[in-house]
């Protein structure tokens, strides 16, 4: 694949760029980098230009947790950055923690986005977004935050697989660590301590004012076997964008783009033809 770089003002994001056309900015959530991709951006590159940057602070750096530059305003801050120097709106997807900063994304600054495709989509929103439409908002915050801490701990303590096996295992269900491939896994492991930033992540949750902003067309994808809180923020969000409609990959979990391609990238292909 052809490796890229994009230049910020304070910083250089790496990855991949492939294809011609519209672009469709790729978005990787925790843990990840632009590998996570991997199953995608040749099939993607097929009918558009494909930017699969790694977030900051993600491999290929090799970050140890210290200095901070981990945070989803910083993310989102740069990834507004690489769209205005690319000079056109991009179609946006993002998968768990990165479908959170592309929704953001797209409040913040809705020209700079054609569409959007959220995969499961994590991060936090104001709980009565979840009461309006009859959901049970999910735990909060700083509860859900204590797998992620117990997960750190143990990557500090050295014993780095046990707490990614705690992490994936709590975000995607319970054994798909050990039924991970060699390549995410090695994905992960160089990602570790980039949970540093993300305990100590404290982003505003999302309200209905910013999600009100979002016009464009909307895809949400969804695991049929996805643990919480993933399948309520979807039906949520369902009922909250103005333009969205909702596909659920049957037989999958979380990491549903890894676990069946074939279907995701045809659900992507379909929905952007649509446009």
């Amino acid at each position: 694949m052809d490796t890229a770089a994009w230049h910020l003002a304070d910083y250089e994001l790496q990855g991949i760029e492939r294809g011609a056309g519209a672009p469709l900015l790729l978005v990787h959530g925790s843990l990840c980098d632009y590998r996570f991709w991997s199953a995608q951006i040749p099939a993607f590159a097929e009918r558009c230009r494909v930017l699969a940057p790694s977030l900051r602070r993600c491999y290929p750096e090799h970050w140890r947790g210290l200095g901070g530059g981990f945070s989803t305003g910083q993310h989102v801050a740069d990834l507004i950055e690489l769209i205005e120097r690319q000079g056109e709106p991009m179609h946006v997807l993002g998968h768990s923690r990165g479908g959170n900063l592309a929704l953001r994304l797209a409040a913040l600054r809705p020209d700079l986005v054609r569409s959007l495709l959220l995969a499961d989509p994590g991060g936090e929103y104001a709980p009565e977004l979840f009461e309006s439409v009859g959901e049970s908002a999910p735990l909060a915050a700083d509860e859900r935050n204590r797998f992620r801490l117990e997960a750190l701990r143990m990557i500090c303590a050295g014993d780095v697989e046990a707490g990614l096996q705690l992490f994936v295992d709590t975000v995607s269900g319970a054994g798909i660590w050990q039924r991970s491939s060699a390549r995410f896994r090695r994905m992960a492991l160089d990602n570790a301590y980039t949970l540093v930033g993300q305990v100590e992540d404290r982003p505003t949750p999302l309200a209905r004012e910013q999600l009100m902003v979002v016009r464009c067309p909307v895809l949400l994808l969804g695991g049929e076997r996805s643990p919480p809180p993933f399948p309520a923020i979807l039906r949520m969000l369902g009922q909250h964008l103005a333009d969205a409609r909702c596909e659920v990959l049957s037989g999958v979990s979380h990491g549903m783009n890894v676990q069946r391609p074939a279907l995701f990238n045809r659900l992507v292909g379909e929905f952007l033809d649509s446009l």
